[in-house]
């Protein structure tokens, strides 16, 4: 099992990008459904609050540093992560390997229709793999075992929940003992990426940690969500000066 690095209570998964890939596709020959989630700063100062969310993220199979912030505080604290393990990264390059071993997805998550532009694009660029079925993230609880029956159904091997944090990180933890896949990821806004529906920041801003910057500017609103970034990073000073 990979090294964990306390990161403010979070305890992420010391990974290459490569080594997250092959604990991926290990995990399509195990008995048990693996958990994955992407924690950012933000991720982690919401579970900062939410001893619920903490234990959900902690509970994981696999926690994987997604964002520069949380690799700098990494340093910062002397607790180095190997590198930025971002979401939409590790979806691509699972999408990679379908060419040398077919991989059946089910994908969970967007508004109405978003999943389905989702699946046509993945399949034009990734002719291998197997997009066995949809489903948007707009539903009612009375809607779940529904969901969870058509993607028990579908027989995938890897169910991508696109609900937003931290939803989808509580209906993963809530509802994995019911799924069969054998991989089950939170992805975020990775769905909509794939869409078309919403574009990720320059390729030099994310190298440089700016995409915080990309988002704020592409999506205003998200101002007070951000408000957490300077938080992470005076609670990582905090720690590191022994400040109480």
């Amino acid at each position: 099992m990979p090294e964990k690095i306390d990161i403010h209570g979070v305890k992420i998964d010391n990974v290459t990008m490569k080594e997250a890939l092959d604990f991926v596709i290990e995990g399509l020959n195990q008995e048990t459904t693996y958990k994955i989630y992407t924690p950012n700063s933000e991720i982690i100062m919401q579970a900062n609050r939410d001893p619920e969310l903490m234990a959900v993220l902690n509970d994981a199979h696999l926690l994987v540093p997604d964002g520069a912030g949380v690799v700098l505080a990494s340093k910062i604290l002397g607790r180095n992560l190997k590198q930025k393990v971002s979401g939409i990264d590790l979806v691509k390059n699972i999408l990679n390997t379908t060419h040398r071993r077919p991989i059946s997805f089910f994908i969970l998550g967007g508004k109405p229709g978003v999943p389905e532009k989702a699946s046509i694009n993945i399949l034009s660029e990734y002719p291998k793999a197997k997009i066995v079925g949809f489903h948007h993230g707009y539903f009612k609880d009375d809607d779940v075992s529904d969901i969870i029956k058509q993607i028990n159904d579908s027989r995938a091997e890897i169910l991508l929940v696109g609900l937003g944090a931290p939803k989808q990180e509580k209906w993963i933890h809530k509802h994995a003992h019911e799924l069969n896949a054998k991989v089950v990821m939170g992805v975020g806004g990775t769905i909509d990426v794939f869409a078309g529906t919403a574009t990720l920041a320059p390729e030099f801003m994310r190298k440089s940690g700016f995409e915080w910057l990309y988002r704020l500017i592409k999506q205003p609103s998200r101002y007070k969500r951000m408000m957490d970034l300077p938080r992470f990073m005076l609670l990582t000073l905090r720690k590191k000066l022994k400040i109480k």
